[in-house]
């Protein structure tokens, strides 16, 4: 799959300009090379640029290592323990570096396997060769050089793009076992860009799947908000649900998407989600997993209060259940959006209560996840729960009085339908 030459493309043959580049990162590649070292722009910098997209950051590969790296840098940070990486900062910016890598192995040319995971430590290469047989799909394996501005494309990377194809660099399986989190990435790469997954690198992911059980929670976490959170989320729950992924991140969700209301609600709540970021509005995560996870605490909450039962008490009880760390729940998620999520899903209750008295509806005005807590009200209902369209009207029509104004003071618009 890796050429050992590879195909370059001089700088007239090819529309990644300099101007793409953002000047921090430019920095970088301009001081590694003026300082003896090899310096090339690669991944999804250098991918988005040649498919007309702006990228979000812009990484780079040298072949200088960490502790030179950050000699060269004032503003430099090196992070990490089984690779190091260099994190230099210009102002808001980080430009992530990177020394080459290379393939380390048993002495076969297969990794150490435990638990059908390949185990394998991270060994610096000498050269960008090196390096580029540790990519992971093909459109990530185009190296801009700085020192003549040419690309060198060393796994057909280009064609791939152009004929809009994921594609993994070596075995599939072997690159899966060694990384499961690829998995991911290959549906988030085809959701984002609309590519289709080349077959020998889709067919091994609902047999490997359940590897992502030895990976930890809070990367995994990270890796849901890259999934959701960035104007791709309907497409990247189809193809999470349609190779057997979802279900390794959300056990229990999954378990409750035979119910049409639950799957329109993981449904809406992503469409409402690729809207707001398209509009350029907030979006953030305390919503969007209050909904994810809101299928399953509904099916074990009561269906009204009797005698001897607190539901605002089972409901707090039911909810930490689902946000403990155990085996069904896979992905790690922090306490500053927990506790949110929590409030929103408590305010279910305030909000569906009689009214009568419009001077405690007004008190529930000032509550500081009011709005995030009408949205997902109104969320509901428009996925179907009947039970709660009466209210969601009402409180709609209350908001909807010239006199009624919830109160700015206090509000923290963590998501909002309006």
């Amino acid at each position: 799959m890796i050429r050992k030459t590879p195909i370059c493309v001089p700088r007239p043959e090819h529309n990644l300009s300099r101007h793409n580049i953002s000047q921090a990162a430019l920095n970088v590649l301009y001081q590694l090379h003026k300082s003896g070292y090899q310096a090339f722009l690669v991944g999804g910098g250098v991918r988005d640029v040649l498919l007309g997209q702006t990228p979000k950051d812009f990484d780079i590969v040298t072949n200088a290592l960490p502790e030179q790296i950050r000699k060269l840098f004032n503003n430099c940070r090196l992070i990490g323990r089984r690779f190091v990486l260099a994190h230099v900062r210009f102002n808001r910016e980080i430009v992530e570096v990177a020394t080459f890598r290379s393939s380390h192995d048993n002495g076969q040319g297969e990794g150490i396997v435990e638990n059908g995971q390949i185990v394998r430590d991270n060994v610096y290469g000498d050269t960008v060769d090196d390096d580029a047989g540790r990519r992971d799909f093909t459109i990530n394996s185009i190296y801009y050089n700085i020192s003549d501005f040419s690309l060198l494309d060393y796994a057909n990377g280009i064609k791939d793009l152009q004929d809009g194809i994921i594609r993994l660099i070596g075995d599939p399986v072997l690159r899966y076992q060694e990384d499961p989190v690829r998995m991911l990435r290959a549906i988030r790469f085809a959701a984002k860009l609309g590519f289709t997954i080349e077959s020998k690198t889709a067919v091994p992911i609902p047999k490997l799947a359940n590897l992502l059980a030895n990976i930890p929670p809070a990367r995994l976490f990270e890796e849901v908000l890259k999934l959701f959170l960035s104007g791709h989320a309907v497409a990247s729950f189809k193809k999470l649900h349609q190779y057997g992924l979802f279900q390794q991140l959300f056990p229990q969700t999954e378990a409750c998407l035979e119910n049409p209301i639950a799957l329109k609600l993981i449904e809406q709540v992503m469409c409402d989600t690729d809207e707001r970021i398209s509009n350029k509005k907030p979006v953030t995560p305390a919503f969007l997993l209050a909904a994810l996870l809101w299928p399953p605490l509904l099916n074990q909450l009561s269906d009204k209060e009797t005698k001897g039962v607190n539901l605002q008490e089972e409901l707090i009880e039911i909810g930490q259940k689902l946000l403990a760390r155990n085996k069904l729940q896979r992905v790690a998620i922090p306490r500053r959006i927990s506790v949110p999520m929590q409030e929103i899903w408590l305010l279910q209750l305030r909000l569906t209560r009689q009214r009568k008295v419009k001077k405690k509806n007004l008190k529930l005005l000032e509550h500081p996840q009011f709005r995030a807590g009408y949205d997902f009200l109104l969320l509901r209902a428009k996925a179907g729960e009947s039970q709660v369209v009466e209210f969601a009207s009402w409180w709609t029509n209350l908001l909807a009085d010239k006199n009624v104004n919830v109160p700015i003071k206090r509000r923290r618009r963590h998501y909002s339908n309006s």
